[in-house]
């Protein structure tokens, strides 16, 4: 057997051996981009629009309406406190921002108020101004008991203000990094960031316990590392008896705790899907929980030449396959030379390798399925439709196809430094010049 056909058949015998990753890549037969069904290519986050904020604050009304816990200041001469005594003044504070001048009457769970000598009257849905009048009628012998308690001239100094509006406790849950001010040297604050896991409970007052307001007072919308949602848990849990939420269902549990339902409210929608947000569902109310998700789940892996990692994906906005091999800085274009190891060199010794264009992507489908999606990263570079787009919990695994790796083997076992000193030599260069020593 000559000389070259036994260097054949070592380079073949290596090629099909068990240590070339070429021939043994076990996602090698894939599914080409371009076959592929549109709802397995998904549709991009690039076409996704940001809900208006102004939806998620409620309306205010033009008149402020009474309901329980709302605290009022009246003035009612000879029913509430001695003639002769002035009624209490209360200055403005920095909880509440008005002054009034009565003496505080709540409104009770029912929705009524209770004066000295006067029937409970209903005030829930009623204005302060409604209210005066209601209490005029009723101790001027003008309601249902026809008492009448002062004369109508003494009840014209009647007067109902607000002391303290309603309020409501509510706790916010975020997973995100909330920016959080603090200060290193005097006259210089810098801001940094929580850890994952703050919570806050926060009081609002009626009319402003919103969505935008607890996201406001908690460091803003959700951050980077937070899924573009905010999830509300409506009801409070009993804590009279605790263990009767042990081993219940979903429904169960929500029907035990009072927890009508939970509401998502999506931030980025595409525009075909209607945002469809109701009054009821962007108003908080006393015990609901606010919850910032955190997105760690939406990473991608990589393996084969890249190497083995786990990434996170963009939250608003896509990345293809080529941007993602180059964001973990793999080889593109390079001979299959990676840019990961420390190495005080950027190309190879020698002709160089030729470029790895084998890449699959391993895409888990919502039946639980998988299927491998083939990428010819030569063809990616010239047609964009070749470009998948990564969906969270891919897998990329790039390889050489045989021919790539057989070119590489060659390149690696035949040297040409041999060959050039025999050029550089003053006895070729003679023969080749045709000049006598």
């Amino acid at each position: 057997m000559t000389r070259p056909a036994v260097l054949l058949l070592l380079v073949a015998g290596a090629c099909l051996s068990g240590g070339c990753a070429a021939l043994t890549n076990p996602v090698a037969d894939g599914i080409p981009v371009r076959r592929l069904p549109e709802e397995v290519l998904g549709r991009p986050k690039a076409d996704l629009r940001p809900v208006p904020l102004t939806m998620l604050r409620q309306k205010e009304p033009d008149q402020y309406r009474l309901d329980k816990r709302d605290v009022l200041a009246v003035v009612a001469p000879q029913v509430l406190g001695p003639p002769e005594q002035l009624p209490p003044v209360r200055l403005p504070d920095l909880l509440n921002n008005t002054a009034a001048i009565g003496y505080p009457v709540p409104v009770e769970d029912d929705g009524t108020i209770k004066l000295p000598r006067v029937r409970p009257l209903d005030v829930r849905g009623k204005t302060p101004r409604e209210v005066e009048a209601l209490i005029r009628q009723e101790i001027t012998g003008q309601g249902p008991t026809k008492t009448e308690l002062v004369k109508p001239e003494v009840a014209e100094g009647v007067s109902v203000q607000i002391l303290q509006k309603r309020r409501y406790q509510v706790m916010v849950v975020r997973e995100d990094s909330v920016p959080l001010p603090f200060q290193t040297t005097p006259g210089q604050p810098i801001f940094g960031g929580t850890k994952k896991g703050a919570g806050f409970t926060i009081t609002l007052q009626a009319y402003e316990n919103d969505v935008l307001r607890a996201l406001n007072a908690t460091g803003g919308p959700p951050g980077l590392d937070a899924k573009n949602e905010v999830t509300i848990y409506r009801g409070a849990y009993d804590p009279a008896n605790p263990q009767a939420l042990a081993g219940c269902t979903p429904e169960e549990l929500a029907r035990r705790r009072g927890v009508g339902n939970v509401t998502r409210i999506p931030l980025r929608v595409y525009p075909d899907q209607p945002v469809t947000l109701r009054p009821e569902d962007i108003i908080l109310n006393e015990g609901d929980i606010v919850y910032i998700e955190a997105r760690d789940t939406e990473v991608y892996y990589t393996a084969g030449l890249i190497g083995a990692g786990q990434f996170p994906l963009p939250r608003d906005y896509d990345l293809d396959v080529l941007q993602a091999i180059a964001q973990v800085r793999g080889p593109l274009i390079n001979g299959t030379f990676t840019q990961n190891a420390f190495v005080p060199n950027a190309v190879q010794t020698g002709i160089g390798n030729p470029n790895a264009s084998l890449c699959t992507v391993l895409r888990q489908l919502p039946n639980g399925t998988q299927i491998p999606i083939a990428v010819d990263l030569n063809r990616a570079f010239r047609d964009p439709r070749e470009r998948i787009l990564i969906r969270p919990g891919d897998w990329i695994v790039l390889q050489e196809r045989p021919g790539e790796a057989l070119a590489r083997y060659i390149t690696q076992t035949i040297r040409f430094n041999t060959t050039i000193e025999s050029i550089k030599s003053p006895n070729l260069q003679q023969v080749i010049t045709g000049s006598n020593p």
